[in-house]
């Protein structure tokens, strides 16, 4: 019996030797994702907790939920679960059309160059900072000095519009600020894998007189389904998070548009400015979280029933 386990321990190590290197090029990795994610998970108590900074975390008395009573009880609580999931729900359905499109108009480009030109013109604004990006929202339309305001509706005959105090605008401003700075990096992720398909397929398809759109459903679309699923749960389990940058920075933080801008992030961060109230801010944060977790558990379990193998478990 010893002699066998001793061979069979002796196997074992020689397997787990070969695979050593790849060990150490994922250590760095491992090492980030233990210090940067797993360890602050023990600051998660704050959100029971009525943090004193003189006491420190352990020393803070408890609170239970009073931290989540008070984050949901508000009148606000209805008003910024609302904003948080429709504008995350659209900027899944609506981003993630677009970006497929997107990637199929570029992998149509036979000009290595052209191609190339486009994927980078539409990625540049993904690397703009929110701060920018909201001065270039401001210079359309600002009230007094805009371009559409002065341009686009004084030519028309359109008396001008105060953009910043009008919030049924707002929830279409989001969303095309957002396609048009989140569209090129995640086009280029479908892109990526539409130029991986064999281009075989679409020789057959050719011969046996299939059209673009027959070769987009019938070959492209079905091939890539496993990176729209992935991508879609990857966003679904963001979805009560928002964008901080841009809620806060895009509206300027006018107080007139919050019941169409106004999210948990922002909200949140509004708070704990104006009260200083860590204990909700770390309960929003948990909350968040545990959604996000169970969503993303459904969504899985919704996969698995369509296609088993595109799931994440």
């Amino acid at each position: 019996m010893k002699e066998g386990t001793s061979v069979k321990t002796g196997g074992a190590f020689k397997r787990i030797k070969k695979f050593i290197p790849i060990y150490l090029l994922a250590l760095p990795g491992l090492l980030y994702l233990v210090i940067n994610n797993y360890i602050p998970m023990a600051g998660l108590v704050v959100a029971f907790k009525n943090y004193s900074a003189k006491r420190g975390i352990w020393g803070s008395s408890w609170s239970g939920f009073k931290n989540f009573k008070y984050l949901f009880g508000t009148e606000d609580a209805w008003i910024i679960t609302r904003n948080t999931l429709c504008y995350n729900i659209a900027f899944i359905i609506i981003g993630t059309t677009m970006a497929v499109i997107i990637a199929i108009l570029l992998s149509e480009l036979r000009s290595r160059k052209a191609s190339k030109f486009y994927q980078s013109i539409i990625l540049l604004p993904y690397l703009v900072s929110w701060v920018i990006i909201s001065y270039l929202v401001f210079g359309f339309l600002s009230a007094e000095t805009g371009f559409i305001n002065n341009s686009i509706l004084g030519s028309l005959g359109i008396a001008p519009i105060s953009w910043y105090n009008e919030p049924k605008f707002w929830p279409v401003i989001i969303v095309l600020v957002y396609l048009w700075q989140g569209m090129g990096y995640s086009s280029i992720v479908y892109f990526a894998s539409v130029v991986g398909i064999d281009r075989g397929y679409y020789e057959a398809a050719e011969i046996e007189g299939a059209t673009h759109w027959q070769k987009i459903r019938h070959i492209t679309l079905p091939l890539i389904r496993p990176t729209i699923i992935t991508m879609v749960l990857l966003s679904v389990g963001k979805i009560f998070y928002s964008d901080f940058g841009m809620f806060y920075q895009i509206p300027m933080n006018s107080g007139a548009i919050l019941s169409t801008t106004n999210v948990i992030d922002t909200y949140v961060y509004r708070g704990l400015l104006q009260q200083g109230n860590i204990g909700m801010s770390a309960a929003a944060g948990l909350y968040q979280s545990l959604v996000g977790f169970v969503v993303v558990v459904v969504a899985n379990m919704i996969v698995r029933k369509v296609d088993r193998d595109s799931a994440f478990f």
